[in-house]
């Protein structure tokens, strides 16, 4: 295996690599032994997604509860870890809907108090705006069309957006003005994979796809979907790597069994003091009392 060259990616590095058709990666991770083993498996950028409010911290099917404070705190800690990869820190929903102004402080507190290389936001529209004012700000914006997980409700839920000629000429456009408004990347959510095709061939920028086929510049997973420790229904885009989700439940019943049964812990698992210093502090204590009837 080649290893990847020292130092932080470059961020032109991925526009080059769009153009030269070698395909980019990106994973999602939210903590120190995330950020390592992505970084070890030569991923080209991190996300320090949203979706922690699901995968993490416990909210039932929505990304909207999480705080700024706390991706701040995670993008703080996959940042610290990380060499290589570019960390994208995913700026969540209230923290630049508001105004430009919001959203450039925001954005500012991504990069100065977490570290995060750069940002990402949802949504055409307004967000249009939001992302050229960041980037007027020095910061670099990734863009997100498609299924924009802070809108579902508006969306109708988690669904597949583009599947009508019209819906799609939209995407089309939302994803041309982000462009022109200086994002870097656009990531393209549960969107069909010809118009995936169509807007990646139109962008002068590299697409990172999930749920929009193998057209797009690069690819981007949940690393708790392709881990296997997310249970129950998955989307239709996310392939299972690992199984990793019973290999806990098995290890952890294991060891609730071995404590309780007095197996665990063995000799091995303990530590001894010197004959002559056990004699010593045996000798020095003091004469138990009696229980007294």
């Amino acid at each position: 295996m080649t290893l990847p060259p020292a130092g932080k990616l470059p961020l032109p590095e991925l526009a080059a690599m769009k153009r030269r058709g070698d395909k980019i990666v990106m994973v999602t991770a939210y903590d120190a032994p995330g950020a390592r083993f992505a970084e070890d498996a030569g991923v080209d950028l991190i996300l320090v997604g949203d979706t922690a409010a699901m995968v993490v911290l416990g909210h039932e099917g929505t990304t909207v509860p999480v705080t700024m404070d706390e991706m701040l705190f995670l993008t703080k800690t996959v940042a610290r870890t990380t060499h290589r990869p570019i960390v994208v820190g995913d700026m969540p929903f209230g923290s630049y809907q508001v105004s430009d102004e919001e959203a450039m402080r925001n954005a500012i507190r991504f990069v100065k108090e977490a570290r995060a290389d750069v940002v990402k936001l949802e949504g055409g529209g307004p967000s249009v705006s939001r992302a050229r004012a960041i980037v007027g700000a020095g910061i670099p914006v990734m863009g997100h069309v498609g299924l924009t997980p802070q809108s579902a409700t508006m969306l109708g839920g988690f669904k597949t957006q583009g599947k009508t000629s019209e819906a799609a000429r939209k995407l089309i456009d939302d994803a041309l003005e982000l462009e022109a408004g200086g994002c870097f990347s656009i990531v393209l959510e549960a969107v069909p994979s010809p118009v995936a095709a169509e807007i990646t061939r139109r962008l002068g920028v590299p697409t990172i796809g999930i749920g929009a086929g193998p057209d797009c510049d690069g690819q981007v997973l949940v690393y708790h979907d392709l881990l296997g420790l997310t249970e129950g229904h998955l989307p239709r885009f996310v392939k299972r790597y690992a199984s990793l989700s019973l290999e806990i439940r098995q290890a952890l019943e294991e060891y609730v069994n071995e404590v309780r049964t007095g197996v665990f812990p063995e000799e091995q698992h303990t530590y001894a003091m010197p004959d002559e210093e056990l004699a010593e502090f045996a000798a020095g204590l003091p004469e138990r009392a009696h229980d007294h009837d």
